[in-house]
């Protein structure tokens, strides 16, 4: 066949060949050893959290050997796309300090010589690509239509087998003539464009894949799409076009990806163009309903959408530092040798990433945040709350404005210490974890065994209250009114025989954040009373 004619039978509108474009998209003028990595959602729904995942290692690889990280937005699938969602994932990118260095930016103007960077605006690209495969007889016109049944496919593999030893995988119209790709395309009949496989699936290679090393892999035998029928690019054609005039050196992809790897390579090889390295990531899973492990799912779980951190108030640093903790294991180790460091100073390496698919751990990032927000200062901690409050909680945004001196106070309370507190990890629990400090105590937790000796104790030490100076002062006044009620204030003494007090000074102390907090367990009381003032400790002390 005249695979010539072919293809220009079959793109008569293409008038650009493969090597004008492999020609004018130059090589990039990078450093030696820069590597130039990307980031490539599809704006069908929001951000899923697996994308900052995958975008820290594209970031990190890129920047760490002087090279490029850019965007580009995979769009080509109209039927799901959702508006706006590309702009979104743009801005979540740089809100999580991951933001392309190029290449698509939302609402902006596009940065960089090598775009479009959004893959609809480039489909005579992807036709130019597909008609060359055509030209050299690696590519055929697939005319099988949605509406045939499965078995009408079988069956018309069925009778091309009886003529050829064709294994069953390839497909049923790669040996077609051109009179009947002409009679076809003269009946209006649409077609795929596929790729002629020449692969031998009893076969293998080897591949060293960044992550995981070197994996041994069956050839591919399979005539994937490379044009839908309505002339649009599946990822296997569209990223190794785009890749390659981006000039990009590593794809950074989920492991998911990794059974389509050998058509990919196959592609590349028919091309003539040199492959890609690869890097195939870890999956971010969690445990199912019935104790199993699945991938986080966009439709299941609530986490998955990278919005969804914000809306709780975690600061971004919380995701981004357990982000890399699930991508490099030994980031922990390095963050509690080096507490105060930004973590854009952790040397981050593909090599580190582990083969297991992490679990997603509320618990171990709710940790991470803890110490994230331990170290801010109290007026960090208050622009925090607020910037979260003024979006999800204007109640409380009016209250933390018209209140910013004693709300600072408060949130300072038990911090910029060499061991502050760790008890905050989102913005979202602040109002009802400093409830006490922002209006009166409504409940206690007091256990009824102690509901007489509490009464008597607060009756007893809220008379004529003021508070002391010092701190110093406070105790001994405390451990003063507990020992004319028959309180130990010898904790040997009331260690050997307890049966003999009515508590200790410990339990004093207790009746007194019970009253004041309606918890038994707070931050510093001393400083709280200090904050709430004597007014307001006397009204909380009245019974």
């Amino acid at each position: 066949m005249d695979y010539k004619k072919l293809a220009d039978l079959l793109f008569p509108e293409v008038d650009k060949d493969f090597n004008y474009y492999i020609n004018k998209y130059k090589k990039r003028n990078l450093p030696a050893g820069a590597e130039v990595t990307r980031i490539a959602p599809s704006p069908t729904g929001f951000l899923h959290v697996g994308t900052i995942y995958g975008a820290l290692a594209d970031y990190f690889t890129a920047k760490n050997s002087n090279g490029v990280f850019y965007m580009r937005l995979e769009d080509t699938d109209s039927k799901r796309e959702v508006a706006n969602a590309g702009e979104i994932a743009y801005d979540m990118l740089c809100y999580y300090d991951v933001c392309p260095m190029e290449g698509y930016r939302g609402n902006k103007a596009q940065i960089g010589d090598y775009g479009d960077y959004i893959q609809s605006k480039r489909m005579n690209i992807y036709k130019a690509f597909a008609k060359h495969l055509v030209s050299i007889g690696r590519a055929f016109p697939c005319f099988c239509s949605k509406s045939e049944t499965k078995q009408d496919i079988i069956d018309r593999r069925n009778e091309q087998l009886e003529n050829s030893d064709d294994i069953e995988e390839k497909d049923v119209c790669r040996n077609l003539t051109y009179e009947q790709i002409e009679s076809n395309i003269k009946a209006g009949k649409p077609f795929a464009i596929r790729l002629l496989s020449l692969g031998n699936p009893d076969k293998t290679f080897e591949f060293t894949d960044l992550i995981k090393g070197k994996r041994q892999i069956r050839e591919n035998n399979k005539d994937i799409v490379l044009l839908k029928s309505n002339g649009i690019p599946p990822y296997s054609l569209a990223h190794l076009v785009d890749d390659t005039l981006m000039g990009t050196t590593i794809v950074i992809r989920g492991e998911e990806w990794y059974p389509s790897l050998a058509a990919h390579l196959e592609l590349f090889d028919a091309f003539g163009l040199p492959r890609l390295k690869y890097a195939h990531t870890p999956v971010i899973c969690k445990n199912d309903e019935n104790g199993g492990k699945r991938k986080l799912s966009k439709r299941k779980d609530p986490e998955a959408d990278a919005r969804y951190f914000i809306t709780k108030g975690y600061p971004k640093t919380s995701l981004i530092e357990y982000l890399i903790n699930l991508l490099n294991s030994d980031f922990e180790l390095w963050r509690a040798n080096n507490p105060d460091l930004p973590y854009t100073e952790f040397k981050f390496s593909l090599s580190k990433i582990g083969s297991n698919n992490p679990m997603f751990d509320f618990n171990k990032l709710n940790d991470i945040s803890k110490t994230v927000i331990s170290k801010m200062t109290a007026k960090e901690v208050y622009n925090g709350v607020l910037t979260w409050a003024k979006e999800f909680s204007p109640k409380f945004a009016k209250f933390l404005e018209e209140n910013r001196n004693y709300c600072e106070k408060v949130f300072n309370i038990d911090r910029e210490t060499p061991k502050p507190r760790k008890d905050i990890y989102c913005w979202s629990m602040v109002e009802e974890y400093y409830s006490y400090m922002f209006g009166l105590v409504t409940s206690t937790e007091l256990e009824k065994q102690d509901e007489a000796n509490y009464k008597e104790f607060i009756l007893a030490y809220g008379k004529n209250f003021k508070l002391p100076k010092t701190k110093e002062e406070w105790f001994n006044g405390v451990k003063q009114v507990a020992s004319t009620l028959g309180y130990a204030t010898d904790n040997k003494a009331y260690k050997e025989n307890p049966t003999a007090f009515k508590g200790n000074v410990a339990k004093a102390c207790e009746f007194i954040r019970l009253a004041l907090t309606g918890r038994k367990n707070s931050p510093d009381l001393y400083e709280i009373m200090t904050i709430l003032g004597n007014d307001e400790i006397n009204k909380r002390f009245k019974i």
